[in-house]
């Protein structure tokens, strides 16, 4: 009676073991799809592991904002420069020249 159970049990232990290898992949594959696609995971009763909505993490948002909005308005004001230089570089040399000299003329 003995030998029969190791007998059943060895013929049923590769179909567990491959039934949990495709279990513990497809929990792997899928945890990486999240990760790859940005979505939060879970932890085991359900909240959120990642990313965490942490008081650090709204700061540095808030932060990289401010950052943003001054790189934007820097780079305006770049734009109009290069405009500017443009402009003079493209421009014929008479009327720059023209315009050169009016600036020099003293006015009263």
């Amino acid at each position: 009676m003995g030998s029969e159970k190791i007998a059943i049990i060895s013929q049923l232990f590769p179909m567990i073991a491959i039934i949990v290898s495709v279990a513990i992949g497809g929990w792997v594959f899928t945890t990486w799809l999240r990760i790859k696609n940005g979505y939060p995971l879970d932890g085991a009763w359900g909240q959120a592991v990642y990313p965490k909505n942490s008081n650090e993490a709204i700061e540095r948002i808030k932060l990289l904002s401010s950052e943003n909005a001054q790189l934007r308005a820097e780079l305006g004001s770049i734009k109009d420069r290069l405009a500017t230089v443009e402009r003079i570089v493209t421009d014929d040399s008479h009327r720059l020249t023209h315009e050169i000299e009016a600036l020099r003329i003293p006015r009263n």
